[in-house]
């Protein structure tokens, strides 16, 4: 089996389950080289993922999330670090400054606007009969609301959603230096917004990071801007491609659709949680060991990279009965799409509700859908998602 987990091609069609299947039965956790970086291992079971991912005094975010990340290894924004990129209790003191405006309850006072933007998303396509299900369904509805959660207009939404797509694509996917100009702009609209709402503070989440403080003082001007690109870049990743992948998925399983259809309210939730464990949006993330360790039976050594890939430990037959059968109706479904431990995402509870909005609106009004021309998977090895998928459909 060539295991090769760092080419998009990979990726192209979805997660490659094949190379996770082989690898969770034979190397559980394996030794990966890496052309012009130093190897990392894969862990692909989801005992070990769990572990992992919770233990961040063996297994530290920084310097990076990502497997290659030149900027990051080089010193990336000197003494500036995005609150991915940080361990408690340095994160914890920056994800306290936003925790509140993602708990369950603040997410579900947001529930009935989230659900107005979804009619009005639907509502913008519904009599054309087809669409580009990414860009005009999926990748609008996070725009919108990381738009209104920052207190932006909502088709800036839409344009930075554009830029997220660059950051997320594998450089050799991109011309020569396109996913740093995507970050540069990333950063220029964020000055624009930070002088904005300086000068005209609001209520919005914006406004609050430039008026909180952290250790006694406020946010310097790339604190924020390291937060603003963390917010509109991971706030649409889950949503975007779990729609949009998650739609493909009742499209392949027709007798899954049928038995949603029977009860779309009653069974929306475990569905939900069905197709964010068989889709995994997120692919991997990484961390660095802080010092030598054993995992799953190889040795660690500090400053090895250590990869868990998400899209494995969700179909890991120890965690899951029949994991690589689509239930919508599964009720024990304890998958990792979101992370866990103290870099669980923040956003879960916004995107959940989020995605409610979105399928209600899409699977009552979108009838008989079908794809128009083939699926374009994002090239990246970092996040699994369609980037275009021609939709057909009749409206109702």
């Amino acid at each position: 089996m060539k295991i090769d987990l760092l080419s998009p091609s990979s990726f192209d069609g979805g997660q490659p389950h094949r190379q996770y299947e082989w690898l969770r039965r034979n190397a559980p956790v394996r030794w990966h080289d890496e052309p012009g970086g130093s190897g990392f291992w894969a862990v692909t079971r989801h005992a070990d993922v769990w572990a992992v991912d919770r233990d961040f005094q063996t297994y530290s975010s920084e310097p990076t999330i990502m497997i290659t990340d030149p900027l990051a290894e080089a010193g990336g924004f000197g003494p500036y670090k995005m609150m991915l990129m940080m361990d408690p209790p340095e994160h914890t003191a920056f994800r306290k400054l936003i925790r509140s405006e993602f708990t369950e309850p603040q997410a579900r006072l947001r529930q009935a606007r989230i659900q107005e933007l979804a009619k009005q998303i639907v509502d913008a396509v519904i009599g054309k009969g087809e669409c580009d299900f990414v860009a005009e369904v999926a990748g609008e509805m996070p725009s919108f609301v990381i738009a209104e959660l920052m207190g932006l207009p909502l088709e800036d939404g839409r344009e930075l959603y554009k830029l997220t797509e660059i950051i997320h694509t594998a450089p050799e996917a991109l011309p020569p230096g396109a996913g740093g100009q995507a970050v540069m702009k990333m950063f220029e609209y964020g000055s624009k917004v930070m002088a904005e709402k300086r000068a005209r503070p609001g209520e919005d989440l914006a406004s609050k990071l430039l008026a909180c403080e952290v250790d006694g003082r406020k946010l310097e001007d790339m604190e924020f801007l390291l937060f603003f690109l963390l917010l509109v870049d991971a706030g649409g990743d889950t949503t975007r491609n779990l729609l949009s992948g998650g739609l493909l998925a009742l499209m392949e399983h027709p007798e899954q659709y049928a038995w949603l259809m029977a009860d779309l309210e009653g069974r929306l939730g475990t569905a939900r949680e069905e197709l964010l464990r068989w889709t995994s949006p997120v692919i991997y993330m990484r961390r660095t060991a802080k010092r030598d360790a054993e995992l799953a039976g190889e040795k660690i050594r500090e400053g090895d990279k250590v990869v868990m890939y998400f899209g494995a430990a969700n179909r890991d037959p120890d965690a899951f009965d029949r994991p690589d059968v689509l239930d919508l109706s599964r009720a024990e479904n304890p998958h990792i799409a979101f992370g866990t431990g103290p870099h669980g995402c923040l956003g879960q509870h916004i995107a959940r509700i989020e995605i409610d909005a979105m399928l209600r609106e899409v699977l009552t009004r979108m009838k008989d859908f079908e794809l128009a021309a083939p699926v374009e998977w994002l090239a990246s090895n970092f996040i699994s998602g369609p980037k275009a998928m021609p939709l057909r459909f009749r409206p109702t």
